[in-house]
């Protein structure tokens, strides 16, 4: 039902009708103070992010930790970082030496993480990327192909994108791929989140195992939907590697594979890359 409604009811519509749903609920949490301010209502969060707010924004920052190598006085970037939910806990683990910034392309997520987040950790920043995105931002001025990250060069000593280039088609990750690079410094870190076809996990494809099912061929990548590629992408093993090296960057093996292809021994639901700025 979920993604009945997601295909074919106009997005504003969607949007409108889960604050309607939730706002008994959130008006109650309000008034009654129960609610986390560092927490968004109900009515926002569920539409930018599925799953608890706080427990995977915990969960994926013990990754960026313990498999990236996250240190306290890193400064951060967050590609598409939604409502907060990586920026809440980093909140307490980033010390006064460190940073975040994040953009993202729906406003309504930014404007809450700048009025509390930003206002409670001036160390965190968040903006909007005025990127057009049929169904977050009709009204954006640039593709993402062409889109410059508003940062200087070598700002950064890590740069984390979760369920980003899930969502790409080749030319723009290839873009933003290029501008990670250009704002790491050398020796930095990127941390990103992939579907990756390989022999294994085209077997479970073939075999039914897996939750999504990339049969449609595209140029350079496979999605699971023919009309709206962007759903899901999923990009050659192979192909990713070439392309880290061409960008000098370094992977750290292993590579940590997702259960999304039906896999029995995994990390977390997508595939896990690490990597290293070389030059």
């Amino acid at each position: 039902m979920k993604s009945i409604i997601r295909q074919y009811v106009p997005w504003p519509i969607v949007k409108t009708l889960r604050r309607l749903y939730y706002y008994p609920k959130d008006l109650t949490d309000s008034v009654l103070g129960k609610r986390d301010p560092l927490t968004p209502p109900r009515g926002l969060s569920r539409y930018i992010g599925e799953g608890d707010f706080k427990a995977v924004g915990e969960k994926y920052v013990e990754y960026l930790i313990t498999l990236g190598g996250l240190k306290k006085e890193d400064k951060i970037l967050d590609v598409g970082c939604g409502i907060g939910r990586m920026a809440v806990p980093l909140t307490a683990y980033l010390e006064e030496d460190g940073s975040y910034d994040g953009f993202d392309i729906v406003p309504e997520g930014i404007k809450w993480c700048r009025e509390n987040i930003t206002s409670r950790f001036p160390n965190f920043r968040f903006l909007v990327a005025d990127i057009y995105n049929k169904q977050y931002l009709p009204t954006g001025k640039y593709s993402a192909a062409d889109y410059k990250f508003p940062y200087e060069s070598n700002r950064f000593d890590f740069v984390f994108l979760g369920s980003v280039f899930t969502h790409m088609l080749p030319k723009d990750m290839a873009n933003y791929l290029s501008e990670i690079v250009r704002v790491l410094r050398i020796g930095g870190t990127i941390f990103v989140t992939f579907f990756l076809l390989n022999d294994e996990s085209r077997r479970l494809i073939a075999d039914g195992s897996s939750s999504f099912d990339f049969r449609v061929e595209l140029d350079g990548c496979w999605s699971i939907d023919e009309q709206v590629p962007e759903r899901a992408v999923a990009y050659e093993e192979d192909h990713i590697r070439t392309l880290f090296e061409k960008q000098n960057l370094s992977i750290v093996e292993p590579i940590r594979f997702g259960s999304w292809s039906g896999r029995e021994k995994f990390t977390d639901v997508q595939d896990i890359v690490v990597a290293k700025r070389e030059t």
